[in-house]
């Protein structure tokens, strides 16, 4: 059986997209991306299907709209690191704790960067750092790596909670020193000697 929202909000009220938004967020939360259809929304929202595209014209606008929600949080603070490759790192902690933070939150924030429908904002932050091409093959890395990854986190989390995983499988290379978190912070740190490593090659900057 499908949960349902114990306290769905009553009919007639005005809806705004912020409300579409975040009434999505939370059915994706209870039921997953699978369940998550235009008709399920609008029961929770208590209006009919139709009304919904006033605020967004097809279900591919509103994943984006929820990927955007997702990734807002995603950026450098004060106090963040400088340099390249520390920021890189620094930013693909909080992207993967913001797809973490969701239901299916890497397969919905995936589609929507594959279809050109939202940026990453770690090519945003690290524009902050140092505008150039090694910043965005650097931003490309970290955001590949951390929706890589993190889908197959939840997948496999979708697969234990049905019973249907198979024996533990790392997300690692054997060479990789496992971690409590899998390897994850071992891969982002291996990506950020990596930046240092060829900056200080023969002085050579990353996109020579």
């Amino acid at each position: 059986m499908i949960a349902r929202d114990p306290n769905p909000p009553s009919r007639g009220l005005r809806r705004t997209k912020d409300d579409v938004v975040d009434a999505a967020l939370s059915v994706l939360d209870r039921v997953g991306l699978p369940d998550l259809s235009m008709r399920r929304l609008a029961e929770d929202l208590g209006v009919q299907p139709s009304a919904l595209y006033w605020h967004v014209a097809s279900k591919q606008e509103l994943l984006a709209a929820v990927s955007a929600r997702i990734l807002a949080p995603v950026a450098l603070r004060p106090g963040d690191p400088t340099d390249l490759g520390r920021a890189a790192v620094t930013l693909g902690h909080r992207l993967h704790d913001r797809l973490l933070a969701h239901r299916d939150g890497a397969e919905v924030v995936s589609s929507s960067l594959a279809l050109g429908l939202v940026d990453s904002p770690v090519h945003d932050a690290l524009r902050t750092v140092e505008d150039s091409p090694a910043a965005r093959v650097v931003a490309d890395a970290v955001t590949h790596y951390v929706v890589g990854v993190t889908f197959h986190e939840q997948q496999r989390r979708s697969a234990d909670a049905w019973g249907t995983a198979a024996s533990e499988v790392s997300l690692t290379a054997a060479s990789v020193d496992s971690t409590d978190d899998g390897g994850f912070a071992a891969a982002l740190a291996l990506i950020a000697a990596g930046i240092a490593a060829w900056q200080e090659s023969a002085g050579r900057p990353l996109d020579a």
